[in-house]
């Protein structure tokens, strides 16, 4: 016979019965959106200088990040390439980079021939300072952070090193639109950054992204890698030297598609209120003590605030007696937690084959070899294998899903024993 609390692995009733209600949709497909997307199409579906809705998002986007120069991109893993190339590495050189991110942070590196120096996490993996200056040496470049699922890097620390060693920083701020680090925005601390608008990030356009900068001149390589032509004639100064590659630039193009840009200026323009709805979610989270006993939250500096990309727990299996984290995943799953889910492409970088054998697709490595293997960042891998994560939604009209999220969480939590009986298969 059921019992009210029996949990729906174990043939109890779940949570959430609704599967529609349960699902994270992003973005949000507005009457707003949909007349933005509409009136680009009637106006152009290719932007060839900087103008329309590309520069409006420029502007917009540079503006509130109090920038001087930023540039859409037809990706994020592009807009991070542009910082590569903006900052001269060059084959042989030293840049250190996270073990934990996506990894695409990091792979546009292997095409400038650069050596990435791979370094541990902190408790919420992010990269770690104490390990960044670990693996300073004479040819480290360059410093590249990632704010890992919308939690800011611990950036005063990082600034000062790389102020020390003369070392140029680079942010990748792909899950962090409008994460504060001590009241301060990522994405401005560095030399340069870049940004995602892909799938299911906060400011989103399906695919696209944006590099930013303060520096004319690094700018100015950025735009020559992927803008040739118009905007390159439009935006170099002819006295510049540069200007003379103008219409080849460096022969690729990075451009933006203006319908995905058209979507991301819509949903940048309500980021505050999205966020604001995000932390208040957050916080619910947090808080829960039933929730916390179980489900690590990140550690949040004063003054911070996250962007909740979403919201990645550290499963402390020992407060459950050592019940396997597969099937604590699978028992919330039931319950129609359909978004609970465990991180697999975005892992440590030394656990996939790109970065234990580079050399078999960059024969550039076999000059300057670098492999890495499992086992070299322990606290990237202890982070990852135990990463539980959820969606946080954005508007204040999804408290309700927000709180049957919660409800779900606790239940499994509370009825944990049913798990290790074998009576949830």
């Amino acid at each position: 016979m059921k019992t009210r609390n029996q949990l729906a692995l174990c043939g109890g009733d779940k949570t959430i019965s609704n599967g529609k209600e349960a699902r994270f949709v992003w973005p949000p497909l507005t009457k707003k959106i949909e007349r933005s997307v509409l009136r680009q199409l009637k106006t152009t579906i290719s932007i060839y200088d900087r103008s329309g809705i590309f520069e409006e998002f420029e502007n917009a986007f540079g503006s509130y990040h109090n920038r001087k120069r930023a540039l859409v991109c037809s990706s994020g893993t592009l807009a991070i390439h542009s910082m590569f190339v903006a900052a001269d590495f060059k084959e042989g050189d030293e840049v250190i980079c996270p073990a934990y991110t996506f990894f695409a942070t990091v792979t546009p590196l292997l095409q400038t021939g650069a050596i990435p120096v791979l370094c541990d996490s902190d408790e919420n993996g992010n990269i770690d300072p104490k390990e960044i200056e670990k693996s300073i040496t004479p040819k480290t470049k360059g410093v590249v952070v990632t704010h890992m699922w919308g939690i800011p890097c611990q950036m005063d620390e990082i600034t000062a090193l790389c102020k020390k060693h003369k070392l140029i920083l680079l942010e990748d701020c792909s899950h962090a639109h409008g994460t504060k680090y001590k009241g301060k925005l990522v994405g401005t601390f560095g030399a340069m950054a870049a940004w995602s608008l892909q799938g299911a990030k906060t400011v989103t356009g399906g695919e696209g992204g944006v590099f930013a900068t303060d520096d004319d001149e690094l700018y100015y390589r950025a735009l020559l890698l992927g803008h040739y032509n118009k905007r390159c004639r439009q935006e170099l100064p002819k006295d510049h030297p540069f200007h003379k590659f103008a219409v080849t630039g460096m022969g690729l193009k990075y451009r933006a598609h203006p319908l995905a840009i058209a979507i991301a200026k819509e949903l940048f323009d309500d980021l505050e209120e999205m966020l604001a709805a995000r932390n208040n979610f957050a916080r619910v989270f947090c808080a829960n003590q039933t929730i916390q006993k179980v489900l690590r939250p990140p550690a949040i500096e004063a003054g911070s605030r996250p962007s909740w990309y979403a919201l990645v727990f550290q499963y402390q299996k020992e407060a459950l007696e050592n019940l396997d984290i597969e099937k604590f995943t699978k028992a919330l799953q039931a319950e129609g937690l359909v978004e609970v889910d465990r991180p697999a492409s975005t892992s440590p970088l030394n656990l996939l084959p790109l970065f234990e054998t580079p050399q078999e697709l960059f024969p550039v490595y076999l000059r300057h070899p670098f492999s890495y293997k499992k086992g070299d960042f322990p606290k990237a891998e202890t982070f990852y294998q135990n990463a539980i994560k959820i969606p946080i939604w954005s508007h204040p009209k999804d408290k309700k899903v927000m709180g049957l999220y919660e409800k779900g969480l606790v239940k499994v939590i509370k009825n944990y024993r049913e798990l290790l009986t074998g009576s949830g298969n």
